[in-house]
């Protein structure tokens, strides 16, 4: 890698833009719903119009979502320095997904923005903490490689790569020109699977955008044994070497699995009173990538990763409440973060 003093990004990360609505449940709302508990399920728009209708009248709340996006949040409230490259309409909700990323200090492509409908996501927590979610994609799917800052891409640590991008083929294309010139700048490429469903039905596109493999993967257990079609986590392990030098995969309240060139290491995880698992997943991919760009090792990352994952499964919601919970679990927990400029916002 170039030196790190033309670097005004930590993180570069490439995703859908999604304004979510999340929602308390039952599971008798989901059996009578007919919903896949726990998994993503793609809709059009005239179903994301019935599953809020079905849930007028359930406590709801809207934030910016959608999994880089919230990982790149993330990155940012920890004091870290991130872009992030999606598509946004020019609806009301585009605006107020662009001025959240906005306050928290995550760089944008600025731009006219399309006519059209933004991604919109319902995501349906039941009383064990698990989250159920409707995604429609709007003008999110049609991401493609004009939405790229190629300027901020090449002054950037990690492009990092949503997992959920493998259903749309523009999108793809996104991908593969923001891995090749990631590699001509030497830039780390990292890639979250995202959820079981995209390793099921949108396998073809996965293997298209991790191409001939990434520097980092991230994944949960069930992900990792379904994408190497195994029951034994040992065996999965050994498989995802094949994709990437240093992978996680998140074990729930058991931890997280940290593979690198040096080995294998088991990360004991954070006791935590799980309300809500949304947004865990992001949070870790954030927080780990926070600390690897502060200079942590691969385990320390993870533990520090794995801390902020339990902080956000006590809460409800994918993010914490406040940037001073971010900075306080970080104060907490310990990561050093060498002084470095603030980043650049875009207009």
């Amino acid at each position: 890698m170039s030196t790190n003093d033309k670097r005004v990004y930590d993180v570069y990360g490439i995703g859908n833009a999604l304004v979510d609505f999340e929602y308390r449940v039952t599971e008798a709302f989901l059996r009578d719903n007919d919903i896949a508990r726990g998994h993503t399920t793609l809709v059009d728009a005239e179903q994301m119009a019935d599953i809020r209708e079905r849930l007028d009248g359930h406590d709801t709340r809207r934030t910016s979502g959608g999994s880089a996006a919230n990982t790149a949040y993330a990155v940012a409230a920890f004091g870290g320095r991130a872009f992030y490259a999606c598509r946004v309409a020019s609806d009301e909700d585009g605006g107020f997904f662009l001025r959240e990323l906005g306050d928290a200090g995550v760089g944008s492509k600025p731009g006219e923005r399309p006519e059209g409908v933004t991604g919109r996501c319902v995501s349906m927590v039941t009383p064990d903490a698990e989250r159920s979610m409707f995604t429609f994609l709007g003008i999110s799917e049609e991401l493609c490689p004009e939405d790229l800052d190629h300027a901020a891409l090449a002054r950037s640590q990690y492009l990092h790569i949503e997992g959920y991008l493998c259903s749309s083929p523009t999108a793809r294309a996104a991908v593969a020109q923001a891995r090749e010139a990631a590699r001509a700048e030497g830039v780390r490429a990292s890639l979250v699977i995202s959820d079981p469903a995209m390793v099921l039905f949108f396998r073809e596109g996965l293997e298209e955008m991790l191409g001939n493999g990434v520097d980092q993967l991230f994944c949960n257990e069930e992900e990792a044994l379904t994408w190497t079609k195994t029951d034994r986590l040992d065996i999965a392990a050994n498989e995802l070497r094949d994709i990437a030098p240093h992978v996680n995969i998140t074990l729930g309240a058991r931890g997280s699995l940290v593979i690198s060139p040096k080995g294998t290491a088991e990360v004991s995880g954070f006791p935590a009173q799980a309300i809500d698992t949304t947004g865990a997943g992001d949070m870790y991919a954030g927080a780990c990538l926070y600390a690897l760009t502060a200079g942590a090792s691969s385990t320390e990352a993870a533990r520090f990763a794995g801390a902020a994952a339990a902080k956000t499964v006590s809460m409800f919601g994918a993010r914490l409440p406040s940037a001073h919970h971010y900075r306080e679990l970080l104060a907490e927990i310990g990561v050093a973060a060498p002084a470095r400029p603030a980043a650049v916002r875009s207009a």
